[in-house]
């Protein structure tokens, strides 16, 4: 049986989170000498994607890979990772954080980057072939896939946007209304949409067609198929923020979900507790997510600092 790894004392900070952000504040902590630890359960929002892309010096690179690297970067500074899930904390002299594993770890400071999680149309066979010809993002995946015919799957009338944008990758769009009604695109939309070129198809789409794993088209309830080479979807953002409501963190509600009112650092509303990555918006890439790490890291080790400085002068 493996050793249990010893968590006991009290870490400077806890980051609870192990993706991009987390890991990029776990770097800075370590290199100033701080006790860290990263909790980690393992479910990045990048998983079904096999590259990621617009990260200088890391274009094209998995997000596995990625990872793994950050991994081994952040062990070279002494900062510790569990594997586990934090369930639960409380805010007294210390943050107490619960384990699923049934491990309580305490910390002075809290990073909490637990992102969010995409929900899917539930249209049969977008959730099987998310990240690969089923996309969601033209900045994540528009130059893989350039000049190939495009559909976009509409759940909302916010999904004319996303038309327009994926426009720009391609010249072959079209925008499939699904559960959006045609009287509900404004004037504005129906005259970007033809001067983008994008077909409107009115009408409910019941699945894929998909020959030798390769999405090939998309098919209506009426029984009609369209030839399509790739769809892009808007899934909807569900932020991960139940450690935020049980810390009474203040949430502001957004088109995208609730998300918690941070200061240009990430601080939180809740003193000692920061927050960066998908955890604090949806449009978080991973280059984002990473500089926001740092940046949040870097504003608790300063608040460290003068916290312990107050303290000796005091004494």
């Amino acid at each position: 049986m493996t050793e249990k790894q010893d968590l006991s004392g009290t870490y400077d900070v806890i980051v609870v989170g192990g993706g991009a952000a987390g890991l990029s504040a776990a770097l800075v902590l370590g290199r100033a000498r701080r006790r860290a630890l990263v909790v980690d359960a393992g479910e990045p929002r990048n998983a079904p994607s096999d590259h990621m892309q617009g990260y200088l010096t890391r274009d094209g690179m998995s997000p596995a890979e990625f990872l793994a690297l950050g991994r081994e970067e952040i062990a070279r500074y002494g900062v510790e990772l569990v594997r586990d899930r934090a369930v639960g904390v409380a805010r007294g002299e210390d943050f107490a954080v619960e384990l699923a594993g049934g491990r309580t770890v305490r910390a002075r400071r809290l990073i909490v980057t637990t992102g969010l999680k995409d929900e899917l149309p539930g249209v049969p066979g977008v959730a099987e072939r998310f990240g690969r010809d089923v996309l969601h993002c033209p900045f994540c995946h528009g130059w893989e896939v350039r000049d190939e015919r495009f559909g976009v799957l509409a759940t909302s009338p916010l999904s004319v946007h996303q038309a327009l944008m994926v426009s720009g990758w391609s010249d072959d769009v079209t925008l499939f209304l699904h559960t959006v009604a045609e009287d509900d695109l404004s004037d504005d939309d129906l005259r970007r949409l033809s001067a983008a070129g994008v077909k409107v198809v009115p009408g409910e789409v019941a699945g894929l067609r998909v020959e030798d794993d390769r999405l090939t088209g998309v098919r209506m309830t009426d029984g009609s198929v369209h030839d399509r080479s790739v769809l892009f979807v808007a899934p909807r953002a569900v932020p991960q923020t139940g450690l935020m409501e049980q810390l009474g963190a203040e949430l502001q509600e957004t088109p995208f979900g609730a998300y918690p009112v941070v200061d240009p650092t990430g601080r939180t509303t809740v003193p000692g507790v920061w927050t960066a990555g998908n955890a604090l918006g949806f449009a978080e890439q991973v280059v984002h997510a990473a500089s926001g790490g740092y940046r949040a890291a870097s504003a608790i080790v300063g608040d460290l600092i003068m916290s312990d400085l107050d303290a000796r002068a005091d004494a």
